[in-house]
């Protein structure tokens, strides 16, 4: 197989925290010396492209902010298309500025969608009851990501998907996922590389998410050994990734 690109995750495999892997600010140097494309596809929803840009920079990774790819991404390629773009937006951190100029996000009247991301402290029942409402009411529910837990600086935490899952048992409705593992948020960077599915692999540490929507979609999966990866969570997803590495820094052996 001839690997030309390579979609990369953030939380847990470029970073853990605010510290970068071991040997990654030197692996994607060397992709750039090497005029390898990547693009960096996460499921990050508690900041804006900008301040992930930022945040990049500042731990000596130094990549274009185009080069970001995230669920909000998505969700405003998905409400185009629909051409319906009133929403509720229930995130935390500043997300909404990715959201900025496009539609309305109205927190009183009715809207067209439920946008859930990882809201943190933001989920109290107030504001799940606020959108379980506005799902009663007609709107969709629109899922930035329904990853369920990430790697945050004190351990394990909640993601979305908890919460998703919640508001589809209350109200009845499926949500339409846009982050990962949805295929149309692999097909994003793809475009934007100009490579195929299958000149490509996705480094990730999430078996589910990462590695089996990855590989749904025809890209080949590299589950790295930080981050959230769990030996028994690999054992029990059915899940077999094209290769598996320790780390980032040892991207070298899928190209």
């Amino acid at each position: 197989m001839c690997i030309k690109g390579l979609l990369i995750d953030l939380d847990g495999v470029l970073y853990v925290g605010d510290k970068p892997v071991a040997g990654a600010c030197d692996t994607i140097s060397w992709l750039i010396q090497n005029d390898i494309a990547f693009r960096f596809l996460s499921n990050t929803t508690r900041k804006c492209r900008r301040t992930i840009a930022g945040k990049l920079c500042a731990m000596g990774f130094a990549v274009p902010e185009e080069y970001i790819f995230t669920p909000p991404l998505a969700a405003i390629a998905y409400m185009r298309k629909t051409g319906l773009n009133r929403y509720f937006l229930l995130a935390t951190g500043d997300v909404d500025q990715d959201f900025r100029g496009v539609g309305l996000n109205d927190c009183t009247g009715q809207v067209d969608y439920v946008i859930l991301g990882d809201a943190g402290d933001a989920v109290t029942y107030n504001s799940l009851n606020h959108a379980f409402k506005l799902l009663m009411g007609g709107a969709e529910l629109i899922a930035l990501e329904r990853d369920r837990y990430w790697m945050a600086r004190e351990g394990l935490s909640l993601s979305a998907g908890p919460f998703v899952s919640g508001l589809e048992f209350a109200s009845g409705k499926n949500a339409i996922v846009v982050g990962k593992p949805s295929a149309a948020f692999f097909e994003l960077a793809l475009q934007d590389m100009g490579l195929r599915a299958d000149q490509v692999a996705m480094i990730g540490d999430d078996i589910i998410t990462d590695i089996g929507g990855a590989q749904t979609a025809g890209i080949p999966g590299v589950l790295v050994r930080t981050g959230k990866f769990r030996g028994q969570d690999l054992a029990r997803s059915g899940i077999t990734p094209w290769k598996t590495i320790d780390s980032v820094a040892d991207i070298r052996e899928v190209l």
